[in-house]
């Protein structure tokens, strides 16, 4: 069975579940809120393996869940997301194996083909009303790239819902993960025998464990004995774990977990090419790797501001210990720095009022927005950038943001911003003085990040910390 053929037949199973065509529930993998390649191809390649074939003693289809409770699959995910779209072409179409599957890495070729073959968060509530299902659905789930449901149950543990899909409740029956565990998951023994519940903070992609994972267990081939078909699983895993290192480079992202998955990928696809008698020349690790990163760079073009920062977007709530007061935070990643961005609104301060709207919308009302940047300059180092801004009143929100800044500064090498990516921003005005300030309740401040290790996943702990020990 191809990547496509089994994407297609997944969402078909979906729709026969919520129809009543099945005895039992599939299981739902499902990635984190932020939908980035990373968490998209885990689902996507862990269910092609595990599907049928896990759990052991009683085998069930695998369905991957895209968690974009605002997009449907389509024309509007390829917008979104043209990166995945990207990856899932170069790995399905060169060469395609079925004549109908080839398509044209564009938003009407490709956004077509997403519709007809995943399922967001979006299709998921949308197919809920079609069928007129408005009981409490229980189904069961696998994470990936995350550890804890955000509507935890009240009653059971390792159960819970996602926003925007209320009228599910899911049973984690599975997790592999590289984020600090959130101790949502019951424990190994109250899983179906022999199912993967695996945390480990370290490696700079997902994909990486799961690749790790899959292949242990003989899931994803053995040794560099693959098939046609797996192999275009195997580009796809590659994907994600060369995005997120930057092709093995990135300081201080790169484990051994990651160097290893990429070594084991490209000897399995190496050694299909050559069983098939294909010349090795047909397959190109560095172009793959380009054309994925060309793609998500130039991706925020097409997305107004708001899009931008919701596009690669994690929150999450904290209670302060001496207050009992709670604080959320949001957390926005950009490839592009902030000069980019600050451009996008047209002015430092119509940038800091689409912050403050972006956090009054109703399905975030957040205390805290940091938006970090992670670009490559000009003279081709990479950089990051952190601004952190406290944005309504909020005792707690402050201190812990303050605690944050001078627990951190030293970690995090922050230093006094100014612009990284070699281009003249003076048009813009003061953008250093726009974006510091201690006015009350708008605390924010704009720091150079000179630790590039530092991503998301080692800040949003620094500063949930702060918040919940004050």
């Amino acid at each position: 069975m191809t990547l496509l053929q089994f994407l297609r037949q997944a969402r078909q199973l979906h729709r026969q579940f919520l129809s009543g065509a099945l005895s039992e529930s599939p299981i739902y993998v499902i990635g984190n809120p932020s939908a980035d390649l990373d968490s998209i191809v885990s689902a996507i390649i862990y269910s092609f393996c595990a599907n049928n074939r896990l759990p052991l003693k009683a085998p069930r289809p695998h369905i991957p869940l895209l968690n974009l409770p605002n997009v449907l699959a389509g024309p509007e995910l390829y917008r979104l997301r043209p990166e995945f779209a990207t990856a899932l072409w170069l790995s399905t179409n060169f060469p395609a194996l079925r004549a109908e599957e080839q398509f044209e890495n564009a938003q009407d070729s490709a956004g077509n083909l997403l519709g007809s073959h995943l399922v967001t968060v979006a299709d998921f509530a949308q197919n809920l009303k079609e069928q007129n299902i408005f009981k409490q659905l229980l189904a069961e789930a696998t994470l990936v790239d995350w550890n804890s449901l955000p509507i935890p149950s009240d009653k059971d543990k390792g159960s819970g819902s996602l926003p925007g899909l209320p009228g599910v409740t899911f049973r984690a029956v599975g997790c592999i993960d590289h984020h600090v565990d959130e101790k949502f998951m019951s424990s190994t023994e109250s899983l179906p025998e022999n199912q993967p519940l695996i945390i480990q903070p370290g490696p700079g992609s997902c994909a990486s464990l799961v690749t790790r994972d899959l292949q242990n267990r003989t899931l994803m081939g053995d040794g560099q004995a693959i098939s046609a078909e797996m192999v275009q699983v195997a580009k796809l895993a590659l994907s994600a774990v060369l995005i997120d290192t930057s092709n093995l480079t990135a300081e201080g992202k790169v484990t051994d977990v990651d160097r290893e998955a990429v070594k084991t990928l490209q000897s399995q696809i190496a050694g299909q090419l050559e069983a098939a008698k294909v010349p090795q020349d047909k397959w190109n690790l560095q172009a793959f790797y380009e054309g994925v990163l060309n793609a998500k760079q130039n991706s925020l073009d097409l997305l107004n501001l708001d899009e931008v920062l919701d596009r690669d977007y994690k929150d999450w709530t904290e209670t302060a210990q001496s207050s009992g007061k709670t604080v959320k935070m949001g957390f926005c990643s950009s490839v592009k720095p902030i000069r980019w961005v600050v451009q996008k609104a047209g002015t430092p301060e119509k940038f800091l009022d689409a912050v403050r709207s972006f956090a009054a919308t109703a399905e975030k009302e957040l205390d805290v927005v940091v938006v970090m940047t992670a670009f490559t300059a000009a003279d081709g180092s990479f950089c990051r950038e952190l601004f952190v801004c406290v944005v309504r009143e909020n005792e707690s929100a402050l201190e812990g943001v303050k605690a944050f800044v001078e627990q951190t500064t030293s970690r995090l090498r922050l230093v006094e911003w100014s612009p990284l990516d070699g281009e003249n921003i003076s048009e813009l005005g003061d953008v250093c003085s726009a974006l510091n300030g201690s006015d009350t309740p708008f605390w924010r401040r704009l720091w150079i990040q000179k630790n590039a290790a530092g991503s998301r996943k080692q800040v949003a702990p620094l500063l949930r910390t702060a918040v919940s020990k004050l």
